[in-house]
Formats: structure tokens, sequence, C-alpha cells
């Protein structure tokens, strides 16, 4: 049986070979999503009672940071499915239909996607106006979806919502739709300077019908801080060092070529190289670092939920996503026209396009302000492996 790092790699150039037409035409990346379900990819951590591989973050990381390298878009489709299964698997391990739907996601290597940003609220996802209306044992739930990243092309969303009409906007429910429970009305077209293959269209989503037992049993405060808000910034920060990667190796490759041509002589941009060389090292180190106090505090909901932790990660998440357009913006320096034009090896304006989206997703500026207020009660350490 082929290795994961061996499907991985597969799958990844499925998606070099059609990220160009991806970004250019604004399509979802059809084939490379193919090429995740061919290699089993999509059910990677279901665990294995459900017909899963049982793989951790880590592992989601590292595959994050392989397609990145490919196609920013595909790498970003892959990493929001797997940010949404984690929560399936952190939370709805005790209901026997998630249980079920689990099972259907490793056997038919389902597409999850999400809806939490709502017109109105915008990328609060801590807040919803959206209501959960339950008839018996039905619910039905109308949402201004203002962005639903490939929505058109998952086969399940799992939506946040008030717990009912009267709920407070921070009283959540998450909610698992399938495809053929629920109608989308396209309400705004995704035409951006980059990622365009994500394709997060805006929707009007209608569903009706649907049983109360699709609706997880956790509250979604405790879902948030105990597993979206980790995963996201770790298979995020994965996807932007992968893309940083990409950058730099053709940093490298144009650098060397200039060596060859003058042999003896070492290229000016040598140096530069080495600057960005340094940087990318570093980048690396800040996400390794993370994941390995993700994996050490496994299953600690205490640890993951406490105010240091979500300080680490929201400082993890501000500074990989500066540190990625930094990289990729010197990388273009080091190669210069020959980076700026489409039309040769060492081109970096997709990638260039791509990354100016990560400081954006859940802007910096709005994470600075949250953590601002976590500061104001969290205790300090001075210790150099503590933090």
């Amino acid at each position: 049986m082929s290795t994961l790092a061996a499907r991985a790699e597969r799958a990844a150039a499925v998606a070099a070979r059609h990220a160009d037409a991806v970004d250019r035409e604004g399509r979802f990346p059809a084939e490379a999503v193919a090429a995740m379900k061919a290699e089993q990819l999509l059910g990677l951590q279901i665990p294995g009672q459900f017909g899963g591989e049982g793989a951790g973050l880590v592992q989601i990381a590292e595959l994050c940071s392989t397609l990145g390298q490919a196609c920013s878009a595909a790498a970003m489709v892959f990493a929001m499915h797997h940010i949404k299964v984690s929560s399936l698997v952190t939370h709805g391990l005790d209901s026997p239909w998630h249980g079920r739907l689990m099972e259907r996601i490793a056997r038919e290597q389902l597409l999850v996607a999400s809806s939490t940003t709502e017109a109105g609220i915008g990328g609060d996802l801590r807040n919803s106006l959206c209501a959960v209306e339950t008839t018996g044992e039905v619910f039905a739930l109308g949402k201004d979806a203002s962005v639903i990243s490939y929505g058109a092309h998952a086969d399940l969303i799992l939506a946040t919502a008030r717990r009912h009409p009267d709920a407070a906007t921070s009283d959540q429910v998450l909610v698992a739709l399938m495809a053929d429970q629920i109608s989308l009305v396209r309400t705004g077209d995704w035409d951006t300077l980059g990622m365009r293959g994500t394709c997060s269209d805006g929707f009007r989503l209608e569903a009706r019908d649907v049983p109360v037992e699709q609706i997880l049993p956790k509250p979604f405060a405790e879902i948030a801080a105990q597993s979206m808000l980790a995963s996201s910034h770790l298979l995020w920060s994965s996807v932007w060092y992968g893309i940083a990667t990409y950058a730099l190796d053709r940093a490298r490759a144009f650098v060397q070529a200039e060596a060859r041509r003058r042999p003896g002589q070492v290229p000016p941009t040598a140096t530069r190289l080495a600057e960005v060389s340094n940087a990318h090292q570093a980048m690396r180190g800040t996400i390794v670092s993370a994941l390995r106090r993700f994996e050490d505090a496994h299953g600690d909901a205490d640890t993951i939920g406490s105010v240091g932790f979500c300080v680490m990660l929201n400082n993890l998440k501000i500074t990989v996503s500066d540190m990625a357009v930094d990289i990729v913006r010197r990388a273009l320096a080091i190669v210069g026209l020959a980076g700026y034009r489409n039309d040769t090896p060492f081109s970096l304006g997709r990638p260039l396009r791509d990354v100016l989206s990560a400081p954006l997703m859940i802007g910096n500026d709005r994470i600075l302000a949250n953590t601002a207020k976590l500061l104001l009660v969290q205790k300090g350490s001075g210790q150099l492996m503590s933090a």
C-alpha cells in the first residue's frame, strides 16, 4: 500500500497540472479534488471505528503544505474540508447520526463545506442572525450566507445558527446539512485577486424538514474553542507555508541558473536568497512549534480552550500570514521580471495573489483586537519552553 506521503504527492501532481487553469478561469479545482478522493484523502481524520485512518492534525498539516506547493486553491479546499471534519471527529463521536455520517465521509469520500459567515454579521463566526426553527422532530433553517467556499460543489455543509429564534446571537449550534436537503441560490460571485478556485460565492441557503438529530449535540461555543480555532489556524498556516515554499523554490532555481551561467561567481541575489531561506525556516519553526503544542494538548479541552492557548493560536495566524506574504514578495524581488511575467518557469504572479489572502482570512486586525482582550486577563510566563 502506498504511503500517505506518496498519495499526497500524486494528488498534488494533478493539482499542479491544473492550477493555472483553475486560477485563470476562476473555477473549482475539480481534477485536484477528484484526485484527493481517489487517494482516499478526505476521510483521513475519521477514526478507524468509522472506517477512516484516524490521522492526526500534524499529518493533515503536512498534506496541506504539500498541496499548497502545487495549487493554493486546491490546498485551501482540502484544509477547509478537514477543519470541518475535525469538528465532527471531536464533537460527534457520541451521536449515532454523526457516527453514520463519518462512516459515509470515509467510505464515499464526501466533501464537507462550512457556512459560518452571514450577511449582517460578516466573518464573526461566534454570532448568528439566522436560527434553527424546530417543529417536532424536524427543523428548518434559512441563512443569508455571504460566503460559502465551494458550497455548490460540496456533498454536505456544516452551518452555524442560533439555537432557536429567541436565542441570543451567540447561543449557537452547528448543523449538518446534506446537499440533497438544501437549496442554494447564488447571491454573490467570487471574482477576486487570488484564491479564485475556492469559489467562495454568496448564497441564500434554505433547508426544510431536516431531522433534529443532525444538530451536533455540543454548543458551537465549545466546538469553536476546542477544535475549530486550532484546526483553522494550524491548517491555514500549513497551506501558506506551502505557498511560501513554492516561491522559495522558484527563487532558488533562478539563482542557481544564474550561477551556472557565470561559473566561479556568486550571483548578487544569492545573499537575498539566504535571507529569504532564513525567514522560511523561522516560519516553519513557528508552525511546527504550534503543532507540537496542539499534539501535546490533544484531548485536553481545558488546555486547548485556555486563554494562553488561544493567544498562541492567534499569534500563529498573524505571524505566519504576514511571513508568507513577505517571503513570496521577497522571492519575487530575487527573480525579478521573470517572476513578474506569467510565461516563464519562474512566474510568481499566482502564488503572490493567492498568499495576499492570508492576512485577510479572519482579518489580522480583528484577531489582534481579540488577543488584546485576552491579554488583559492572561497571566504571563517567563519560561522559554512554556509560553
